[in-house]
């Protein structure tokens, strides 16, 4: 029990900051200004690990690579963890693996998140930075799936699609997760 206690407790930290240092990554794709609350939230919760990051690693074009560094680097120290606490049953060579499907796991459950915010603010009609960003960062996953999802009777079900696209991603990587791990 207290190993599940502590597998969960590092799983909600980890997810939290990787969770931070890919919004981070994914707000400076989109250009989205930093001078709001989400993004004062961000820098808040990742300067401490990217900033010391960018010393060594050079962003590569638009993409901050640090940001995507941090946020691996996370998983893998989660995973380097509960390999220790497993006392070794597990191989230390997985741990990279486990961390690349972590980090792609925590991107995928992020912008499912963020996909569920937009419809829930959508629903209220607040005016807010928060309703700002949120709708910016998701405006570019949502428009491919307008173009193809019609409107049905006024209500506009591309959220929901997107939804379904992604946990159907999840569970694609979820298959691969195991494939890898079985060799």
């Amino acid at each position: 029990m207290l190993l599940q206690i502590l597998t969960y407790l590092l799983d909600v930290a980890t997810g939290l900051l990787a969770g931070a240092c890919l919004l981070r990554l994914f707000m400076q794709l989109q250009r989205v200004p930093f001078g709001n609350p989400v993004g004062r939230l961000v820098f808040a919760l990742t300067d401490w690990l990217v900033l010391p990051l960018r010393k060594v690693v050079p962003p590569a074009g638009r993409w901050d690579v640090a940001s995507l560094l941090g946020a691996f680097l996370l998983k893998l120290v989660q995973y380097l963890l509960l390999v220790l606490l497993l006392g070794g049953v597990v191989s230390l060579a997985w741990a990279p693996v486990m961390a690349l499907f972590g980090t792609a796991r925590v991107a995928l459950m992020g912008l499912m998140v963020l996909v569920i915010a937009h419809a829930l603010l959508s629903w209220v009609q607040v005016r807010s930075p928060i309703v700002d960003v949120v709708g910016r960062l998701c405006e570019p996953l949502l428009a491919p799936v307008r173009r193809v999802v019609p409107l049905l009777g006024g209500v506009d079900l591309s959220p929901l699609v997107l939804l379904v696209l992604l946990q159907v991603l999840m569970i694609v990587l979820t298959n691969l997760q195991a494939g890898a791990l079985s060799f």
